[in-house]
C-alpha cells in the first residue's frame, strides 16, 4: 500500500503544477485582453491594435486620421499633441518640437546633435553635464529630455489605442530603425517605462515590414527560400533590408514559415525631411531676393517664417512627385507680405541631385553583409513616403537593374501591422499562427580582457584578448556563455562594439562611444578558497541579446567540480524519486540501466526466500561499488557595471520623470474637464435661450417666466464671458446645475406633453387586448379550464382599476391648466402597464405549459371515436364505457380546482373547438355523462 501511496505522489504533484500554470494563464489572459503596437516614423506614428473581434485594425486619431504626426507642442499650463500640435508649429514653433527621436540616446558631442541645430534654430538645447546629452530649454521652468518628450508621445498613442479598443492597453511593441544601437535602445524603452508601457519588443521597423508582407502572402511560402530585397526611405533616413522566406521544420508546431533577416544597409540621414529642407533653403533664398532693396530682414531669422516654409516644402514635394511644376505661395509670410512663386520637378531634382546620388548605397551595404548578389533577389519591394519621388525610383530602379519595383504593399502602414502581428504573438490573450522571425544584429559586439602570460620562464606578460560575443548578421534573440578559465582572483573585463569597419567615417562619428560596460567582479578569490579541493571550471559570464535587440549581463559564476563516491546502501532523495516516477510510468530494470551500473535489489520474503527471479541476495561485500560521480559547485560572483555608451536614468530620476509626467497628464485632464464644463454651461445658455421662443415652451410657461428664465439665462452668460476664464470647473458646473434647477419645471412640462400620446395609445391597447384574453378565458369549457376564479377574478379586478384610473386622471388633467405641473405622469402610465401586463404575462405563461388532462377511453383502451356520418345528438346517445366498468357505474369526478401556482407546474393548454359549451349538463345518477364533439 505504501509503494501505491508513493507512486501517485508525483502524479497529484503534476497536476497541482499544472493547475498552478493554468491559473497564472487565466489570470494573464484576463489582465492583457488587447495589445497594441507603435510604428514610429521621424515624421509621423500609426498605431494599430489587436482585440477580441478586432483583428489587426490601424487606429483612427481624433481626426480620423490613420496616421499622426511625430509633434508634441510644451506649454506653460497646456499640452498639444498630433495635428493639434502642428498646427500650432506655425505659432509658437519654439514650444513645438519635431523629429526629437534624431536626439535619443546621444550624447551633446555628437554631429547629429549639432545637425538639429542647424536644421532647428528655434529649439533650445541645454545641456546635461551628468549623462553628457541635451535637453529641451522650453522655458525657464519648463525643460524635458528627449525621452521625456518620447515618453509623452507614447501615453498620447496608449490613449488614441484605448479610446479606439474601448478598454485599457499597457502591452505594447514598438518599432524602431534598424540601426538604432544599445544606447538609442536603451532610450526608447526608459521612454517607454516612464509611460507605464510594458514593452513586449523593441522590433525593427524593416523587420516588422517584412512580417506584415509574409503574413498576408503565407501561402505563397514553400521550402524553396525566396529573397526580396525592401527599400525603405522614409522622412528621416533610409534602411535597405534582404530577407529571405520559406518554411522551416518547427520543433513544436511542425512546418511553418520563417523569414530571416539577410542583410541590412542605411542611411542615417538620407530622406524626405533633409528633402523638404532643401526646398525650404530654396524658397528662402527666392523670398529674400524678392524684398532686395527694401532693408528687410533675412527671413531665414524668423523662426514662424521658416516654419511656414517648411510646411509649404513638405507640400511642394508631394505635388511635384506627380506635376511637373506647381506655384508655392504663402499669404502673409513675414511682416504681412505674401510669397509666391513658382517650381518646377527639375530644380527640385537639381537641389536633391547629391541626395539622389546616395540611394544605391544602402542597396550595396545590404548586398554586402548578406553576401549576395543582384540576380539572386527576386523582387525589390518599396516601402516609406519619399519612395514616391519619381527621382528616388528611377534611380533605385536603374541600382537593382530589375525591370519593375514591387508596390504592392501599404507603405505607411506594412509596419504597425507587423508590429501588432508580433504583438498579438507575444501576448497570451491571442493565438495566432506561427511566423518563425530570425532578426539579425547588424553591430558585432564583443568581450575584450587582459591577463598575464608566461611566454618564458620567469618572464611575465599582459595579453589582451578578444571574444567574438554576437558577430555581424547573427540571429537574435540569442543567449551566449563567456567562460575565463584562467583567474583565481577579482578582475575586469569589457564589452565593446566589435568591427565597425562597414561604416564610413561620418557614420561613425554619429555611432557614438563604441565601448559599452566595464564589468567588475567581486568574489571571485573568495570562492577558490570557499572550494580549496574542487577543481574550477572558469568563471562563466551568461550574456543575453533579447528580442528587443538589448544586450544584458544575467549573471556570472565560478563554477567547480570534485568526484565523489556515493555509499552502495544510501540512495538520494532525488534518486528515489526518479525510481518511482520511473515505475509509474511503467518503467523497470532493462538491460540498458544494467550497463549503466543500475542493478535491482532484490527482498527476501519471511521465509528467506529467495526474491522473485529465484537469485539468492548478495552477500554485502559482494556489492558492486558504484562509480563515482562528478559533483558540481555553482559560486555567484558579485558584479558592478560601469556604462560606457549612454548612463541609464537612475532609478530615482525615472521615477521622478515618470511622476513629472503624470502631474502633466492629471493637468491635461482637469483642463479637458474644464472645458468641457464651460462648454456645456455655454451650450445650455443658448439652447435654453432659443427654446423659449418655441410654440411647445411658450404653451406650458407664463409670460413671467420666461422673463425670470430669460434673465437668469442672460446674467450667467455675461459672467461667463467677463469672470468665466478664471472660474474653476467646480464653480462652472455648480452655475449649471443651478440653471438647469430653473428650467427643470418648465422642460418637464415640454416633455410630458410630447410622451402623452404614446403612452396613453399603448395603454389602450394592453386594456383592450386584456379584456379580449379573459373573455377567451371565461369561455374556456369547465373541464378544460387551467385558470382558477381567483386568477381571472384578479385580472378583471386590474383591468377595471386601470380603466377607472386613467379615465379619472385624463380627465383631471383636462382641467387644469397647461402652466401648472401635470397630474398625468408618464411614469404612472408606465407602472400602470406594467402591473397589467405582469398579471396577463402570469396567466400566458400557465396556458404555455398546461397539460391536457385525460380522456374516458373505452373497453380496449382506445378513446371513444363517433361514427363520420354522426351528429351531435346521435353521439351523446350511446357511449361505451371503459374496459373494467359497468354502463351503471357513476361518471369520473372533476379533478378539484387547482390553487394558483408556478406556470412551470402547469400543463399545456388544449382549447375546445367553436361549438364547445361553457357547462355540461347534470346526468342523473348512474348514467354515464354525454360527450360533445370537443370533448372526444
Amino acid at each position: 500500500m505504501a509503494a501505491t501511496v508513493r507512486r501517485q505522489r508525483p502524479r497529484r504533484l503534476a497536476c497541482w503544477a499544472l493547475m498552478a500554470v493554468l491559473l497564472a494563464d487565466l489570470l494573464a489572459l484576463s489582465d492583457t485582453l488587447a495589445v497594441m503596437s507603435v510604428d514610429l516614423g521621424s515624421e509621423s506614428m500609426k498605431v494599430a491594435i489587436v482585440k477580441p473581434g478586432v483583428p489587426m485594425e490601424i487606429v483612427l486619431n481624433k481626426e480620423s486620421r490613420r496616421k499622426t504626426p511625430v509633434t508634441v507642442t510644451l506649454k506653460e499650463n497646456e499640452r498639444f499633441f498630433g495635428d493639434s500640435a502642428a498646427s500650432m508649429a506655425i505659432k509658437n514653433p519654439k514650444a513645438t518640437l519635431r523629429y526629437f527621436q534624431h536626439l535619443l540616446g546621444k550624447q551633446e558631442n555628437n554631429p547629429h546633435v549639432a545637425l538639429y541645430r542647424a536644421r532647428f534654430p528655434e529649439h533650445e538645447l541645454g545641456f546635461d553635464p551628468q549623462r553628457q546629452t541635451v535637453y529641451f530649454q522650453i522655458s525657464p521652468q519648463l525643460q524635458f529630455s528627449p525621452e521625456e518628450v518620447l515618453s509623452m508621445l507614447l501615453n498620447y498613442s496608449r490613449s488614441l489605442a484605448e479610446d479606439f479598443a474601448e478598454q485599457p492597453i499597457k502591452d505594447a511593441v514598438i518599432t524602431v530603425p534598424a540601426f538604432f544601437n544599445q544606447a538609442e535602445r536603451r532610450a526608447v524603452l526608459q521612454a517607454a517605462r516612464m509611460a507605464g508601457l510594458k514593452v513586449l519588443q523593441l522590433i525593427n521597423d524593416n523587420t516588422a515590414t517584412a512580417l506584415s508582407y509574409g503574413v498576408f502572402r503565407r501561402k505563397d511560402i514553400n521550402s524553396t527560400a525566396q529573397n526580396i530585397m525592401f527599400y525603405d526611405m522614409g522622412a528621416g533616413s533610409t534602411v535597405c533590408t534582404i530577407v529571405t522566406y520559406q518554411t522551416v521544420k518547427t520543433k513544436d508546431a511542425g512546418m511553418q514559415p520563417q523569414l530571416q533577416i539577410r542583410g541590412v544597409g542605411f542611411d542615417r540621414t538620407l530622406g524626405g525631411l533633409e528633402m523638404e529642407l532643401r526646398l525650404r533653403e530654396h524658397l528662402a533664398g527666392i523670398f529674400n531676393e524678392q524684398r532686395k532693396g527694401q532693408r528687410a530682414k533675412d527671413v531665414r531669422e524668423n523662426p514662424r517664417a521658416m516654419a511656414k516654409l517648411l510646411r509649404e516644402a513638405n507640400r511642394l514635394k508631394t505635388i511635384l512627385s506627380a506635376n511637373a511644376d506647381h506655384m508655392a505661395q504663402i499669404e502673409g509670410l513675414m511682416d504681412d507680405v505674401d510669397f509666391k512663386t513658382k517650381v518646377t520637378r527639375a530644380e527640385f531634382e537639381e537641389l536633391c541631385a547629391d541626395l539622389f546620388e546616395r540611394v544605391p548605397g544602402p542597396v550595396q551595404q545590404a548586398l554586402q553583409s548578406a553576401e549576395m548578389k543582384l540576380d539572386e533577389i527576386e523582387q525589390v519591394i518599396l516601402v516609406g513616403g519619399a519612395t514616391r519621388v519619381p527621382k528616388v525610383q528611377e534611380v533605385l530602379l536603374k541600382a537593382v537593374g530589375k525591370e519593375e519595383l514591387g508596390k504592392n504593399i501599404n507603405a505607411d502602414e506594412a509596419a504597425a501591422m507587423g508590429a501588432v502581428y508580433q504583438a498579438a504573438a507575444l501576448s497570451k490573450a491571442f493565438k495566432v499562427k506561427p511566423f518563425v522571425v530570425r532578426d539579425a544584429a547588424i553591430y558585432p559586439i564583443l568581450v575584450e580582457f587582459t591577463r598575464e602570460v608566461e611566454e618564458e620562464p620567469g618572464v611575465r606578460s599582459l595579453k589582451h584578448n578578444k571574444r567574438v560575443l554576437f558577430c555581424r548578421m547573427g540571429p537574435y534573440p540569442q543567449r551566449k556563455v563567456i567562460t575565463f578559465n584562467r583567474y583565481n582572483h577579482d578582475f575586469n573585463f569589457h564589452i565593446n562594439y566589435g568591427d565597425l569597419g562597414f561604416l564610413g567615417p561620418e557614420d561613425l562619428r554619429v555611432f557614438g562611444s563604441q565601448n559599452l560596460t566595464t564589468v567588475k567582479l567581486k568574489g571571485v578569490g573568495e570562492s577558490f578558497k570557499k572550494y580549496p579541493d574542487y577543481e574550477s571550471k572558469g568563471i562563466k559570464a551568461h550574456f543575453n541579446l533579447d528580442e528587443s535587440g538589448v544586450l544584458s549581463l544575467d549573471r556570472v559564476e565560478s563554477v567547480f567540480e570534485t568526484l565523489v563516491e556515493d555509499s552502495p546502501e544510501e540512495e538520494s532523495t532525488l534518486t528515489k524519486l526518479g525510481n518511482t516516477i520511473s515505475s509509474l510510468f511503467g518503467g523497470g530494470t532493462t538491460q540498458d540501466t544494467k550497463e549503466n551500473g543500475t542493478d535491482t535489489v532484490q527482498k527476501p520474503n519471511e521465509k528467506g526466500e529467495a526474491g522473485a527471479e529465484g537469485v539468492p541476495p548478495a552477500p554485502e561485500e559482494e556489492k558492486k561499488q558504484k562509480p563515482a560521480r562528478k559533483q558540481r559547485m555553482v559560486e555567484e560572483i558579485g558584479v558592478e557595471l560601469v556604462v560606457l555608451d549612454l548612463p541609464d536614468l537612475r532609478q530615482d530620476e525615472l521615477a521622478r520623470s515618470a511622476q513629472k509626467l503624470q502631474d502633466l497628464t492629471l493637468r491635461d485632464l482637469e483642463k479637458q474637464e474644464r472645458e468641457k464644463a464651460a462648454n456645456s454651461l455655454e451650450a445650455f445658455i443658448f439652447e435654453t435661450q432659443d427654446k423659449l421662443y418655441q410654440p411647445e415652451y411658450q404653451e406650458v410657461s407664463t409670460e413671467e417666466q420666461r422673463e425670470d428664465i430669460s434673465g437668469r439665462l442672460h446674467a450667467a452668460s455675461t459672467w461667463l464671458e467677463d469672470e468665466g476664464f478664471g472660474a474653476t470647473t467646480v464653480m462652472l458646473k455648480e452655475k449649471l446645475a443651478e440653471l438647469r434647477k430653473l428650467c427643470q419645471g418648465l422642460f418637464f412640462r415640454v416633455e410630458e406633453r410630447k410622451k402623452w400620446p404614446e403612452r396613453l395609445s399603448a395603454l389602450d391597447n394592453l386594456l383592450n387586448h386584456s379584456s379580449m384574453f379573459l373573455t377567451g378565458a371565461r369561455l374556456i369549457p369547465e373541464m378544460d379550464q387551467i385558470f382558477t376564479e381567483v386568477e381571472m377574478t384578479t385580472l378583471e379586478k386590474v383591468i377595471n382599476e386601470t380603466w377607472a384610473w386613467k379615465n379619472a386622471t385624463v380627465a383631471e388633467q383636462a382641467k387644469l391648466p397647461a402652466t401648472e405641473k401635470p397630474v398625468l405622469l408618464s411614469k404612472d402610465i408606465e407602472a400602470k402597464m406594467m402591473a397589467l401586463d405582469r398579471e396577463v404575462q402570469y396567466l400566458l405563461n400557465k396556458a404555455k405549459f398546461a397539460k391536457p388532462r385525460p380522456r374516458p377511453k373505452d373497453k380496449n383502451g382506445t378513446r371513444a371515436e363517433p361514427p363520420l356520418n354522426a351528429s351531435a345528438s346521435d353521439q351523446g346517445d350511446k357511449v361505451i364505457p371503459p374496459a373494467g366498468q359497468t354502463e351503471d357505474a357513476k361518471p369520473i369526478s372533476e379533478p378539484e380546482q387547482e390553487t394558483r401556482s408556478e406556470p412551470a407546474d402547469s400543463e399545456p393548454l388544449e382549447l375546445g373547438g367553436p361549438a364547445a359549451e361553457s357547462e355540461q349538463k347534470e346526468q342523473p345518477t348512474g348514467q354515464k355523462p354525454t360527450l360533445k364533439n370537443d370533448e372526444l
